[in-house]
C-alpha cells in the first residue's frame, strides 16, 4: 500500500529524479510533501533544502518535460526582452526573459511545470512563450541583474541636459501658454510623462501608446515601425496619467466617453520644437491615450532621403514640376505619405508659387504654406476649405485625403483647370488607386485627363551598417520570392540582421519601398475601357514600372533590408 501511495504522490520530475537515482521513493515522497506543505515548488526545495544540486534538476526537468536547457553562464541576456515583461511578474515567479524574436520570447525557467506563472506572462506581453530550463540557483542571481539593467528604458536619459519639469509645452489652440506642473498637482507623473516623451524623441519613435488594462498600465513606442514596451506603471497612475496629457493638448478632463483630438507642443530649445497629435480613446479600463510624433525636421530631409531609386526620382521630379494635373500617394497609417508629399511640397514652396493645404489635421508646420485644419463640426471639410482655396488664386493645392466623391471631384476639377493637385488615398497598391476612385463614383474619363502620377509606398526597416552579415539561401527560395534566374546568376548578396550596440536588433531607421506609376496613354487608355485593377497594374509592368514587391526586392539585392522585412511589408 504504501509504495502505491508513494507512486500517487511521485509524477513528472519527482519520478524521474527517483529513476535516476537522486533519491529513493520514499525519500522522494517525503521531499514532495515538505515542499507541498511550506507551499514551494519541488525544485525550490530540493535547491534550497541542499537535498540535490542545481544542473542536476535543471538536467532531468530538461529530459522529463522535453524543454530546452541553457546554461545562463553562457548567454547574454536581451535587455528588450525583459522589458517586454512586467518587472512584478518577473520577480514574483522568479522567471527571466532572455530573447525577444518577433513576437516569440524565450523565458528561463527552473520548473517547467509552473503553467500559471507562464500562462500570466503570456497574457501580460502577449507575445508567444517558449520556455528554457536553466537552474535555479543560477536564475535568482540573473533576474536581479537583470532588472538593474533594464531600468524601464528611462535611464539614457539625461537630465542635465533637459529640465524635465520646466518644458515649455503647449497647446495647439494657446501655442504661447506653458503648461506647468500646476495643472496637475503631482509632480512625480508630470516628470514621468516628460521623460517618456523625451525618451521618445530620442529614440526617434513615431508614436507613443498609454494603455490602461484591469491589473496593469503599459507604455509603448513604436520604434522604426515595430511597438516596443518602455515602462509599466503602476495601475494606480493610469488616470493621473491620463489627466496630464488632457492638460497639455488642452483636452477636456471630465469627458471620457467620447474620443477626443487634441495637439501639445514641447519646445526643446530656442530652435527645435516636437509636435504631438494627441488621441484619446475610451477602453474597458480607462482611456487610451496615443501620440503621434510630428517633427518638421522630417520634411526637410530632401527627395534623396525618402529611399526612390533613380528612376522614380526622376518621375516625381518631372510631374511635381508640371503646372497641372493630380499626383496621388497611396499607403496605410504610418506608411510615410505625409512626409512624401511636405517634401514636394518643400520642392515647390517659393516665393512665386501660391500653395494651400487642407489637413485633418496639419502634422508638420510649413512656413510659406497657407495651412488648413479641417473641422466637420463648424462645416469646414475638405470640398469646403477646397471650394475657398479655389477663389485665392492657388497655384499648388494639397488635400490631406480624399475621403468622398464631392471632394474627389473637387480636386479633380482643379487639377483639369490649371492647377497641381497633391492628395492621399487609403488603397494597396498604385493600379487599386484608380479604381478605386471609380468606385467613389468618378468618371473615367475625368481621372485618366487629371491623375498624372500614383506613389504607393511603404517603409521598410533598414539594416544595421555596422552588423549585419550575408545569410545563405537556396537559389529556389530565392525563386520563389520573386527574384529571377539572372540575378540569381550573378551570385546576389542578401544580408540579414544580427543585433549591435548601435541598432535596435539589427536595424537601424528606415527607408521607403515605393511603386511609381506614371499614368501614361495605356494605362489612361485601360482606364477609359472600364478595366480593373490587375489589367493597369499587368500594363503597368509591361512598360518598365516596379511594384512594391519589386521594389523591395531591389532593396534587398542594394543591402538595404532583409529578405523578412520585405515580406512583412509587402506580398509575396
Amino acid at each position: 500500500m504504501a509504495t502505491s501511495a508513494s507512486q500517487a504522490i511521485l509524477t513528472g520530475l519527482s519520478r524521474r529524479l527517483v529513476a535516476d537515482g537522486i533519491l529513493d521513493e520514499a525519500a522522494m515522497t517525503e521531499v514532495v510533501m515538505e515542499a507541498r506543505s511550506n507551499g514551494r515548488s519541488l525544485v525550490a526545495h530540493l535547491v534550497d533544502e541542499g537535498i540535490a544540486d542545481a544542473s542536476i534538476v535543471a538536467i532531468a526537468a530538461s529530459q522529463e518535460f522535453g524543454v530546452p536547457l541553457l546554461d545562463l553562464d553562457e548567454i547574454t541576456v536581451d535587455v528588450e526582452a525583459v522589458r517586454a515583461v512586467n518587472a512584478s511578474l518577473i520577480t514574483k515567479h522568479r522567471v527571466l526573459p532572455m530573447v525577444l524574436r518577433g513576437k516569440r520570447i524565450y523565458l528561463g525557467v527552473s520548473d517547467p511545470t509552473n503553467l500559471a506563472a507562464i500562462d500570466e506572462i503570456k497574457f501580460q506581453s502577449g507575445l508567444r512563450i517558449e520556455p528554457v530550463v536553466v537552474e535555479y540557483d543560477k536564475l535568482k542571481e540573473a533576474v536581479a541583474h537583470a532588472l538593474e539593467a533594464v531600468d524601464d528604458s528611462m535611464s539614457d536619459l539625461d537630465d542635465d541636459e533637459f529640465d524635465l519639469e520646466a518644458l515649455e509645452i503647449t497647446s495647439d489652440a494657446e501655442e504661447k501658454d506653458v503648461v506647468t506642473k500646476d495643472d496637475i498637482d503631482d509632480a512625480p507623473v508630470v516628470r514621468f510623462v516628460n521623460k517618456v516623451l523625451l525618451d521618445a524623441i530620442k529614440r526617434g519613435a513615431s508614436d507613443v501608446h498609454f494603455e490602461p488594462y484591469e491589473q496593469t498600465f503599459r507604455v509603448r513606442t513604436r520604434l522604426d515601425g515595430v511597438l516596443r514596451q518602455i515602462a509599466t506603471p503602476p495601475i494606480a497612475l493610469a488616470n493621473k496619467v491620463c489627466a496630464r496629457l488632457k492638460v497639455m493638448s488642452r483636452l477636456d478632463i471630465a469627458e471620457r466617453r467620447i474620443p477626443q483630438d487634441g495637439r501639445i507642443k514641447m519646445r526643446l530649445s530656442k530652435t527645435r520644437s516636437i509636435d504631438f497629435r494627441v488621441n484619446t480613446c475610451p477602453t474597458l479600463f480607462g482611456e487610451k491615450i496615443v501620440l503621434r510624433i510630428l517633427d518638421p525636421n522630417s520634411a526637410k530631409l530632401g527627395i534623396d532621403a525618402l529611399g526612390y531609386s533613380k528612376q522614380q526620382k526622376d518621375h516625381y521630379m518631372e510631374f511635381l514640376s508640371k503646372p497641372y494635373g493630380m499626383i496621388l500617394v497611396t499607403g496605410p497609417t504610418g506608411s510615410g505619405k505625409t512626409v512624401s508629399l511636405y517634401t514636394g511640397l518643400n520642392i515647390l514652396n517659393t516665393e512665386e508659387v501660391n500653395i494651400s493645404t487642407a489637413e485633418d489635421p496639419a502634422e508638420i508646420n510649413l512656413p510659406g504654406v497657407n495651412q488648413v485644419n479641417v473641422n466637420p463640426k463648424v462645416g469646414l471639410t475638405f470640398s469646403t476649405a477646397l471650394k475657398a482655396f479655389l477663389r485665392q488664386d492657388p497655384d499648388v493645392i494639397m488635400v490631406g485625403e480624399i475621403r468622398d466623391l464631392e471632394t474627389a471631384e473637387i480636386a479633380i476639377k482643379a487639377a483639369q483647370t490649371g492647377h497641381l493637385v497633391l492628395s492621399t488615398l487609403h488603397t494597396n497598391d498604385a493600379p487599386q488607386t484608380l479604381t478605386r476612385l471609380v468606385d467613389m463614383g468618378v468618371k473615367p474619363f475625368a481621372i485618366a485627363t487629371s491623375v498624372r502620377l500614383i506613389i504607393a509606398q511603404r517603409l521598410a526597416r533598414k539594416l544595421c551598417n555596422k552588423c549585419k552579415t550575408p545569410v545563405d539561401v537556396p537559389a529556389a527560395a530565392l525563386l520563389k520570392e520573386g527574384f529571377s534566374q539572372e540575378e540569381i546568376d550573378t551570385e546576389i548578396t542578401i544580408f540579414g540582421p544580427v543585433g549591435c550596440k548601435s541598432c535596435d536588433r539589427g536595424y537601424k531607421g528606415r527607408t521607403g519601398i515605393f511603386q511609381v506609376m506614371p499614368v501614361t496613354d495605356a494605362i489612361a487608355r485601360v482606364i477609359l475601357e472600364g478595366g480593373n485593377a490587375v489589367q493597369i497594374a499587368e500594363t503597368a509592368e509591361a512598360e518598365g514600372i516596379w511594384d512594391l514587391r519589386r521594389s523591395g526586392l531591389e532593396k534587398i539585392k542594394d543591402g538595404h533590408t532583409s529578405l523578412e522585412e520585405v515580406n512583412r511589408v509587402t506580398i509575396s
